[in-house]
């Protein structure tokens, strides 16, 4: 079972994918400070947005086997730049969120640009994609072969 952290702007839906992701009750909460719950890191959006603040990712990023950065469908940018996931040694996913508000395409785009080889949609509300999310990191057994591991 593999522990993962989010990375994300405010607004992406981070904290939401966690609540869905431990089938929780979907309900908004501000992630004030870095969240460390069992298998899941997260991280307030203020992190990624802010300079000053964003060494302590990397040092968070160390405690978990896969990073996923977060982008929602309807972003009409990204805070990531192309080639980031090869600054950390670990499993760099990208993660599309709020799929029900507009074409995932743009942001799988710069999630590839990214670095991220692995992308997953979902919506967080529906539970579309989660599972397969769930899958990737071993909390349930799929026996596909096919993603990349």
């Amino acid at each position: 079972m593999k522990k993962i952290i989010f990375l994300g702007r405010s607004g992406v839906g981070k904290t939401t994918l966690k609540q869905a992701l431990n089938n929780q009750k979907i309900e908004y909460h501000k992630t004030q400070y870095i969240d460390w719950k069992e298998n899941i890191i997260d991280t307030p959006g203020e992190y990624v947005e802010n300079r000053n603040l964003s060494s302590a990712l990397g040092l968070y990023a160390y405690e978990a086997d896969v990073v996923a950065l977060l982008l929602a469908a309807d972003d009409w940018f990204s805070v990531y730049s192309p080639n980031m996931a090869g600054m950390v040694n670990r499993d760099v996913i990208g993660v599309v969120t709020k799929i029900d508000l507009a074409d995932p395409r743009k942001a799988e785009e710069w999630l590839r640009l990214a670095g991220c080889k692995n992308i997953f949609k979902v919506n967080s509300i529906t539970r579309e994609g989660v599972e397969e999310l769930e899958k990737y990191l071993g909390w349930i057994d799929d026996g596909d072969p096919e993603i990349e591991k």
